[in-house]
């Protein structure tokens, strides 16, 4: 998934929480999750993407994406 315009994210308010869908239209492949709004929508579409990378690679049997850590 490296052009990530090809990507459909939503973001929904929930009360105190933001639910971010993520969408893969090629293969119909969707998740969620769930986060807080002060995180700000840059952060929650890069967790939701992460997840659906995560998902994308199970699915097709190749290994999960590597995890990149921030530096402290």
């Amino acid at each position: 998934m490296d052009d990530q315009g090809g990507i459909i994210i939503e973001f929904h308010r929930v009360g105190a929480y933001v639910k971010v869908s993520a969408v893969d239209p090629r293969s119909l492949t969707e998740v969620c999750i769930v986060g807080d709004p002060a995180a700000g929508e840059e952060a929650l579409a890069r967790a939701a993407i992460r997840k659906l990378e995560y998902v994308m690679a199970r699915k097709t049997g190749g290994p999960a994406p590597a995890r990149r850590r921030s530096p402290a």
